[in-house]
């Protein structure tokens, strides 16, 4: 299984992350010039080599109208009201300058504000994404991303996403980072996408109008059901964006599997601290996948079959990993069923929700099991009866494949014949 592992032992900003990612691909010029060419208002993207404790990685300069984004004090990219009154602070990048520079920067952008009122809404960033020249998995990821961070503002600043706006200058920033993300992962195009826990720093945060807590309020609530820690590090390391980005791709957050290394990337932050202020990636092969996974469990004996096969395919909809049922006996001699529901860890408040409100059931147990599987693929053959998808499953030394039942049945239908008759006429490894 081709799997990327992201390494966040000093936290993550969007422009570490398309750092690291960019030392993975094979065309990294091409890449730039993609984003470049994308549309994104008055934006340039360009990548350089930077050593931190004698290691050499990349580091993404964003420039904004010809100038880089350290150059304006839009490291923070503002969250106002519909008139203009600012609540809070956004995207505090990983690269905060010292309080004397933090404080030449805020009479600049004091000044710059007074004589700057473009602000872009949630939907104004929605809509300009969606004119981007860049593929429909790129937009769908971006914006989801985007909603991540946007929710996460409304609930800390305490404003309805639709009256959030963003500073225009500093927002393109993150526009340029989440949308390079999303190109480079659809262009690496991992089957699976692994992180360590995330380091977001400790101390305070000190920004134009106030001192905030690391994490800050929005990256922390991005960051719910995420294993996070700090350390002595008095900074913040992990960003609302780098938090928002892992969230949205990360399929499980654990150490580093046994992998078999392709690649491996550095992506810098601008900040030096005693340990190498980075984001590593390493893109390589599995044998399988291991994870944890919670099972949550259920006794059942008063619900019609219908209601509890609708509760399981809403289940299933919502990103259960598998729901089954087992006949047992309860109380009193009543014949009843257990209700079994696998999901990932971080699902499972949206699962338990779930089976609350579609069962009858008043309590539910929960065991964390390891689970190991296969890696898939897919592929598509061409029979007699026309294509044919067929599943493969690898790892561990054995190889299963099958054709997929939707298309057996579709031929079954349309010739008349049986499933096992056209089984015993296709050829498939």
């Amino acid at each position: 299984m081709k799997t990327l592992y992201l390494e966040c032992n000093m936290g993550a900003a969007g422009d570490m992350l398309m750092a690291a990612l960019l030392e993975l691909h094979d065309n990294r010029q091409k890449f730039l010039d993609d984003l470049n060419n994308a549309g994104i208002p008055g934006v340039t993207v360009n990548a350089v080599p930077s050593v931190k404790c004698g290691i050499t990685g990349t580091r993404i300069n964003v420039e904004i109208n010809g100038q880089e984004e350290g150059d304006h004090d839009h490291h923070h990219h503002h969250i106002y009201n519909d008139n203009h009154k600012h609540h809070g602070p956004d995207d505090h990048h990983h690269d905060h300058r010292n309080h004397n520079d933090e404080h030449h920067h805020e009479k600049h952008h004091s000044h710059t504000h007074h004589n700057t009122h473009h602000h872009h809404s949630y939907h104004d960033i929605e809509h300009l994404i969606a004119g981007l020249k860049i593929s429909d998995f790129v937009k769908k990821n971006a914006l989801g991303v985007y909603k991540l961070i946007a929710e996460a503002e409304s609930r800390a600043h305490g404003i309805p996403v639709d009256k959030i706006h963003f500073h225009e200058v500093g927002e393109m920033d993150a526009v340029a980072d989440i949308t390079g993300v999303c190109m480079l992962i659809e262009e690496l195009a991992p089957d699976a996408i692994l992180s360590s826990p995330i380091n977001v720093g400790s101390g305070h945060v000190h920004c134009q109008h106030g001192v905030l807590p690391v994490p800050a309020p929005a990256t922390a609530f991005i960051l719910h059901n995420v294993p996070v820690y700090n350390n002595e590090i008095q900074s913040e390391l992990c960003t609302p964006t780098g938090a928002a980005l892992l969230k949205h791709f990360v399929n499980q957050f654990c150490k580093i599997p046994v992998i078999s290394i392709d690649k491996c990337g550095y992506g810098m932050g601008k900040k030096d601290f005693y340990s190498a202020n980075c984001v590593r990636a390493f893109i390589g092969n599995t044998q399988g996948v291991n994870e944890y996974v919670t099972e949550l469990v259920c006794s059942l004996d008063d619900m019609t079959p219908e209601a509890l096969s609708f509760a399981q395919q809403l289940l299933l909809d919502n990103g259960a990993l598998d729901v089954y049922t087992t006949p047992i006996g309860m109380k009193k001699g009543r014949q009843g069923l257990s209700l079994t529901c696998m999901c990932r860890n971080d699902q499972k408040e949206k699962i338990l929700a779930l089976i609350f409100k579609h069962t009858s059931t008043i309590g539910i147990r929960e065991y964390v099991s390891r689970r190991y599987t296969l890696r898939k693929e897919k592929s598509e053959i061409q029979t007699k009866f026309g294509p044919v998808k067929i599943k493969t499953s690898r790892g561990f030394g054995v190889v299963k494949s099958k054709p997929e039942y939707e298309d057996i049945a579709k031929i079954a239908s349309e010739t008349g014949k049986s499933i096992l008759e056209i089984l015993n006429e296709i050829e498939f490894e």
